[in-house]
């Protein structure tokens, strides 16, 4: 049975507690970093990092969403988090719907962004090439494939050209360690059953121009989950880079309007 190492933490602020589970293929300062300010002011924020992303060493056997929910489960213990909110990112939501359904006494509440209970076709599809290409080493393919799917059309296209090719080998440059098994955490990952007991306020948003997580996902999530909140933005898949401030407000007024 994987094992997996102790996930490397920061702790950001003071107050009632925000756990953050983020993408394959991410870390928390790639996926958190521009929200992360805003997030600890009035909250203790726990931001820990997957196996092979950020300072965590990888994983030496396949990961699922059960390994990295006692990860972040462990990481909020070690950082004195006893109740807490979820912000699950990409594969970050199927963490976080696995935490809250194991752990319900803990969650206070959930924010899904460009999320899934299931990998569709189109996601095994995705995933499926990410490792092909992972285990060829061809990081500039990966690369590519990142950019074509992650950016939003015309985010991409505002790119001025002669700045693409910097951009492509900033990305290549920047995959993390732990990318091939965070990938396979999103194709074997399935929360489906998990949706019907959630009861806590949950927000789902979708990434409306994601072509990487399409945002029928989202549509799933908050159709399956009673009560939750649904909210878009038009973005691609990464709106930590195509609209920042955005998704950081639609966060942050869901927190001060349940009081977490």
């Amino acid at each position: 049975m994987t094992r997996i190492p102790a996930l490397a933490t920061t702790t950001h602020g003071t107050g009632p507690g925000i756990l953050l589970a983020h993408g394959a293929g991410g870390s928390i300062a790639g996926n958190y970093a521009p929200i992360i300010p805003a997030l600890a002011v009035g909250h203790t924020v726990v931001a820990p990092d997957y196996p092979g992303s950020g300072e965590t060493p990888r994983s030496e056997g396949e990961l699922t969403a059960d390994h990295l929910a006692e990860g972040i489960i462990e990481a909020a213990d070690r950082a004195g988090l006893e109740t807490f909110t979820l912000l699950g990112y990409s594969l970050g939501s199927l963490v976080s719907l696995r935490v809250a359904s194991r752990w319900p006494e803990r969650v206070r509440g959930l924010v899904l962004t460009a999320g899934l209970a299931r990998a569709d076709n189109r996601t095994v599809a995705s995933m499926d090439l990410w490792q092909r290409l992972l285990a060829a080493g061809d990081l500039q393919g990966f690369a590519r494939f990142v950019a074509l799917t992650g950016f939003g059309e015309d985010f991409y296209n505002s790119i001025p050209r002669d700045q693409v090719t910097g951009l492509l080998d900033t990305i290549a440059a920047g995959i993390p360690a732990g990318t091939f098994e965070q990938a396979g955490a999103v194709r074997g990952g399935d929360t489906t059953a998990d949706l019907a007991g959630i009861s806590v306020p949950t927000l789902v948003i979708a990434t409306t121009r994601d072509t990487l997580i399409s945002p029928t996902n989202s549509r799933y999530l908050a159709a399956h989950i009673a009560g939750s909140e649904y909210a878009e933005i038009d973005s691609g898949h990464v709106p930590m880079a195509e609209r920042p401030q955005e998704w950081q407000k639609l966060i942050t007024d869901f927190l001060n309007r349940h009081g977490l």
